[in-house]
Parts: structure tokens; sequence; C-alpha cells
């Protein structure tokens, strides 16, 4: 009884350390790179929990859906990955801990409202 205890801890154990990141994800309008009050708490969110972890990076991918101008919507991308970024560092997230990363224009899967995101993750350097 007392091994099967000892295992069931340290299977615990190993899972808590190898949890894999959270990932908070910021909606915007339509071809809009303004962060709403709900986006400004997720940033807040983000920027306290990297606080917690100094240690880990703040990575931070900005999408937009694909329209008939891709060249305007990698442009969105990336002022919705800048807009976050800022705020981040604004929140007190040092930049030399945010990765930026604008994805490519796509509607895969149907995906017109998940397109007009930014997902952040904290993560192991």
């Amino acid at each position: 009884m007392r091994r099967l205890f000892s295992v069931a801890c340290l299977s615990l154990l190993a899972a808590c350390a190898t949890q894999t990141p959270r990932k908070y994800v910021v909606f915007f309008s339509n071809q809009s790179a303004e962060l709403d009050q709900a986006g400004l708490d997720v940033v807040a969110q983000v920027a306290q929990e990297a606080g917690k972890h100094p240690s880990r990076i703040v990575r931070v991918e900005g999408y937009a859906g694909a329209s008939k101008d891709l060249s305007a919507d990698a442009l969105v991308a990336i002022q919705r990955a800048k807009a976050v970024t800022q705020k981040l560092h604004d929140d007190g997230v040092p930049s030399e801990r945010i990765v930026q990363t604008p994805r490519a224009p796509s509607n895969l899967e149907g995906m017109v409202v998940g397109s007009r995101r930014v997902e952040i993750e904290l993560t192991s350097p």
C-alpha cells in the first residue's frame, strides 16, 4: 500500500513538472488591432503571470483571416502582435522576454472569428 502511494505521488509530481504551458487568447474585431477591455484584461493577467515566472519567455503570435488583400491581412496580424507586445511591456514585462511572431493569414477550418486573435504563451527559455 505504501509503495502504491509513493508511486502515485511521484506520478503526480512528474505530471506537474511536465505541464504544458497555458495559452492565453486575445480576440480582435474584424480588421482591427485595437485592444478592447477583455483583451486588456487578458494581457494584464499574462503580465502578472510573467512576473511570477521571471525565467519564462512570453511568446506572442498574431493572426488574421485571409481576404482578397493578403498583404493587408498580414499587416493586421503584425499590428495585433505589436499591440499586445506593447501592452505587455507597459504592464511590466521586459521587452527582452517577449518574442513576437505574426502568422500568415488563413481561414483554415472556417475559423473566421478564431483567425482574429493573438495567442500568448509563457514558455521555458
